[in-house]
């Protein structure tokens, strides 16, 4: 996963280590030696993530972090003070400031790629709802100038843990900081957290089982808990596990023994994280219902597609990574109509809405671009995998009947599909649609049920370039 790290340091031996290692990785970096150079990196760059030092002239880290926090344009960008401070209130204190991780200096790098590699997934999924919420204002509804105000506090944690004396402590810890705690001694009963939905799961490792760990990735593969936060908590060797957990999907890890503040202050960061996405959402989910939604399908109409696809262009100009565009047209359409009723007709326009919801990213944006047309926005996708996610909901489709309600009728349904994929910073969205539209057409014309994509070197009229 690549992705641009800006890295703070005023130490020109530590940042050039740092930066080797990272290029290492097929990472992006961009480097600054002081806390105010930082603050403008941040917002003329934007990175997707920061790694941070905490002893600078001017302006130390933790001043930084707590004002790329408080900034809404910014406060989603991960933050990983990396410091030759080990102290406790140390790393109390930059967690309660914003920081997302404090590692104390030497990092094993196996440790730190896990750690970024984990907040990138997080940081991108946010800024999805992000460019989501940016739509919704120039269509002229206001923001949520609240969305930054929580403590994080009187959360419900619900604590996964099979031991007594520990588990007593933890239960106290939050109790007094009025936090509701619902304790679980049974890794098997994923069920049971998604009936309580908490705001945060604090899982407790076991030094001889993998339980802790199946009940995390169970918790990520169920739709109800797949973004709440996880909070790990184990012993300093369980270091192998702490990295496969997160790549698992878990969020953060406590070593023991347990220090009741850092506890906290952890739990804090999942929850106000959390709660920012949950409104984020809610926010934009209301507008949508108001304004940007087919009545019909309940997707997206295209009126938003117009505007959030611009947003995601504009953002691949600046990052350089590739949008992909299905383009889906019904088969035969009008034959639906004519044989079985508009009722009918409009039965499978809805489920093939809710069908190409399912089988894409909940990233993506889905939309019923007009009649029987779909479109889907893939963000940060190469062709290759939009093919694939194409050609997997068109076998679908073609297998799956449409079953119509209050009658035995099936109706056999199939899509055309076309793909195409941005080209370089000049791409604008309304190019990408008709470089797509025009592979959905060679794929009518060649016989229908089938996903083409665009030619490489097709121009934005249809035609394909002829050697000189």
């Amino acid at each position: 996963m690549s992705a641009r790290i800006l890295i703070v340091d005023d130490v020109p031996t530590s940042v050039r280590l740092m930066a080797a290692k990272l290029s290492n990785e097929y990472y992006e970096t961009l480097t600054v030696s002081d806390g105010y150079q930082a603050l403008k990196a941040v917002a003329e760059h934007h990175p997707d993530l920061v790694l941070l030092d905490v002893m600078m002239p001017g302006l130390d880290g933790f001043n930084v972090c707590r004002r790329i926090k408080e900034n809404p344009k910014t406060t989603h960008i991960p933050v990983v003070m990396v410091t030759a401070l080990g102290g406790r209130e140390d790393r109390v204190h930059g967690l309660n400031v914003g920081a997302d991780d404090f590692l104390t200096k030497p990092v094993d790098d196996t440790t730190l790629f896990a750690r970024i590699r984990s907040l990138v997934r997080l940081k991108r999924t946010l800024e999805q709802w992000r460019l989501r919420e940016e739509t919704s204002e120039r269509f002229g509804f206001n923001a949520d100038v609240d969305l930054l105000v929580d403590s994080g506090t009187k959360a419900h944690v619900i604590l996964a843990d099979d031991s007594t004396i520990q588990k007593s402590n933890i239960c106290e810890a939050l109790a007094a900081e009025n936090d509701e705690v619902t304790v679980i001694d049974d890794y098997d009963a994923p069920g049971r957290i998604v009936d309580l939905a908490g705001d945060v799961v604090v899982i407790s490792m076991s030094s001889d089982s993998d339980a802790p760990l199946r009940l995390a990735s169970r918790l990520r593969s169920l739709e109800p808990t797949r973004q709440i936060p996880i909070l790990l908590i184990g012993d300093a060797e369980d270091s192998d596990r702490f990295i496969k957990a997160l790549e698992l999907g878990v969020n953060d890890y406590l070593v023991r023994p347990i220090d009741e503040q850092e506890l906290l202050a952890r739990v804090r960061t999942q929850v106000r994280r959390k709660r920012y996405q949950d409104r984020l959402q809610a926010t934009f989910l209301q507008h949508l219902s108001m304004a940007l939604t087919d009545s019909l399908t309940g997707l997206h109409n295209r009126r938003y597609l117009s505007s959030h696809l611009d947003s995601v262009m504009r953002r691949m100009g600046d990052s350089e990574k590739p949008v992909s565009l299905l383009m889906i047209d019904v088969d035969h359409f009008k034959r639906v109509n004519d044989t079985y009723g508009h009722g009918a007709g409009d039965e499978v326009l809805r489920e093939v809405g809710q069908r190409v919801l399912r089988n894409i990213r909940g990233f993506d944006l889905a939309v019923r671009f007009g009649g029987e047309e779909f479109v889907v926005v893939m963000p940060d996708t190469p062709i290759a995998v939009a093919l694939t996610v194409a050609e997997r909901l068109c076998e679908m489709m073609a297998d799956e009947p449409v079953r119509i309600s209050d009658s035995q009728d099936k109706v056999a349904v199939t899509l055309s599909i076309g793909v195409a994929e941005s080209r370089d910073r000049g791409d604008v969205g309304e190019r990408l649609l008709k470089r797509a539209d025009e592979a959905l057409y060679q794929a009518k014309k060649s016989g229908r049920n089938r996903v083409v994509p665009t030619p490489p070197k097709m121009t934005e009229f249809g035609a394909e370039s002829l050697p000189g």
